[in-house]
């Protein structure tokens, strides 16, 4: 009883024992699919005959492989090498499990899968145990000859062949399930089979290799995948922790080609002409302004007050006619002397009919002005989606906290968040191409659609309280800037060209060049002299 008390007896037993198990996966996978052929009721005892079988079958086969190795009396000589019966056996073996190794590794490698079609038409129970007795003697030679290269002894094969069936007949199932959830489980076996293989024919061929090698170098790369399932376990939890939705939109994002230029680098160039060529740069932004829309607040898509029209009831009607005539708009907010003392929203048609036949606008005609539809600027946008589609065509207005008028809203602003800006006629598109890398922004421009025109990350900031393109400047700076101040921010540089009423009124933006970005990160890294 002496090889009880040695390690590296129990060290190839449990190390047999695995690879036995990861071995008859597939055997197990072909005989679910042959049991599958059978009534439902018969199924499970199709499996636990397999089974059952695939134990007798390596048993058996062990006994013989192991009488084989014993056979060690030279047959024939090729130079200075002689062969034995034991030699050839070993000979064989391992090329066999070299040959399936490579095999499987290639096909695991090259993402190769086995589609089997499954009949309608139930087979007889004896045709089904007969097919699992044939696929159990096939899958049985790679894992005798796995036990023979492991172990010397054949009561620790015996012993690894019994505990290995035995559980997978308890937890087949689960078992399966781990080994597709695992891929690189089976293909660290498949790299042992091929490490045994190697000793096999070096054996063989009269080179004996101790096996505690082989335990230490199996087990060392047990830590080593063991570690790296930790690590993939942390890193799937902490990408659990990221909203699904968010996952998805930037799954849907990376599949059309949506990368930002910082991420762009890392993916072959081959790949990203596919993505470029795939969708079109609008079609890309489309869909990721659909995608971040639930994200994005009111402020960041409405009409800011500083651009919004409306009518004054105090103003002399002649200026007011004049005023309806010029705008543009078909709805309009009317309102007593100031923006926030809002009477309620009117159509220009109405107004200017007023007018006309009375030479005044009635602000208690209920036909005229209708009643304002007041969403709070802290609303998500789908909420405001929901509002406008109750509002039967009528603008929203936005206010702050106080109750202070902080812009309007409409269904093209939601229009415009998706597919960009649809200026109306007094008005001209928030950013304007110049030349090549180099744009006129206005400073009110919205940074989502910026960032899309930009192809940059570096704009937009879940905890920022601006939403525009002069906030963003504002906020850098601490200070309102003077004409001629600039940034530089990922790899564009932002220069103020004019400021109007206390605000950031025109930015020109370029695209720096690559070595002069380069020149100035040295620069940065040079210590003072």
């Amino acid at each position: 009883m002496e090889w009880l008390f040695d390690p590296t007896i129990w060290a190839g037993l449990l190390t047999l024992v695995v690879l036995e198990i990861v071995l008859g996966i597939d055997n197990l996978i072909f005989i679910a699919i042959l049991a599958d052929k059978l009534p439902p009721h018969q199924r499970d005892k199709a499996r636990l005959i397999g089974l059952t079988l695939a134990m007798a079958m390596r048993l058996g086969l062990l006994t013989i492989v192991s009488w084989l190795v014993t056979l060690t009396t030279p047959l024939f000589s090729v130079g200075p090498l002689s062969f034995s019966g034991r030699d050839l056996i070993l000979l064989v073996g391992g090329i066999f499990l070299l040959f399936k190794a490579t095999v499987e590794l290639h096909e695991r490698l090259e993402g190769v899968t086995h589609v089997v079609s499954q009949s309608k038409v139930y087979a007889g129970f004896a045709a089904v145990v007969a097919q699992i007795v044939v696929l159990d003697a096939v899958f049985s030679l790679d894992a005798v000859i796995t036990a023979v290269g492991m172990v010397d002894e054949l009561g620790v094969m015996m012993a690894a062949v019994i505990i290995s069936i035995g559980i997978m007949i308890l937890a087949s199932k689960p078992l399966t399930r781990f080994v597709n959830a695992h891929p690189t489980v089976v293909v660290l076996c498949l790299s042992f089979l091929l490490m045994i293989g190697l000793g096999l024919v070096a054996e063989g061929l009269g080179f004996h290799i101790p096996k505690g090698y082989l335990y230490a170098a199996i087990g060392f790369s047990i830590l080593i995948e063991t570690l790296n399932q930790f690590a993939r376990r942390n890193f799937l939890k902490n990408e659990a922790r990221v909203p699904l939705r968010d996952r998805t939109a930037e799954s849907v994002l990376r599949l059309m080609g949506g990368r930002k230029r910082a991420e762009a680098t890392d993916v072959p160039e081959d790949e990203q002409e596919q993505q470029q060529d795939a969708f079109a740069v609008e079609e890309r932004n489309m869909v990721s302004g659909v995608l971040t829309l639930a994200d994005r607040s009111i402020r960041s898509i409405m009409t800011p007050r500083s651009d919004m029209s409306w009518v004054d009831l105090d103003a002399a009607p002649e200026d007011t006619l004049r005023q309806l005539q010029e705008t543009p708009h078909g709805l309009l907010p009317v309102c007593r002397g100031q923006l926030d003392n809002i009477v309620g929203i009117a159509r220009t048609k109405d107004l200017m009919g007023s007018l006309a036949m009375q030479g005044w606008i009635d602000d208690k005609a209920g036909h005229t002005i209708r009643a304002p539809i007041v969403l709070p600027d802290t609303a998500g946008v789908l909420k405001a989606i929901e509002t406008l589609k109750r509002a039967h065509g009528q603008l929203v207005l936005v206010t702050d906290e106080f109750g202070v008028v902080q812009g309007l809203l409409t269904p093209v602003d939601i229009l415009e968040a998706i597919a960009g800006e649809f200026p109306d006629e007094d008005e001209q598109p928030a950013i304007r191409p110049q030349a090549d890398g180099t744009w006129e922004v206005d400073g009110s421009a919205d940074l989502h659609l910026l960032e899309q025109v930009l192809e940059t990350d570096s704009l937009v900031s879940d905890d920022a309280d601006y939403t525009s393109l002069a906030g963003l400047l504002l906020a850098r700076f601490e200070t309102m800037p003077e004409v001629g101040q600039a940034l530089e921010l990922d790899g564009l540089r932002y220069e103020v060209l004019a400021i109007e009423e206390r605000r950031i009124a025109r930015v020109a933006v370029r695209r720096l060049d690559p070595e002069a970005l380069d020149g100035m990160a040295q620069a940065a890294a040079e210590p003072n002299t």
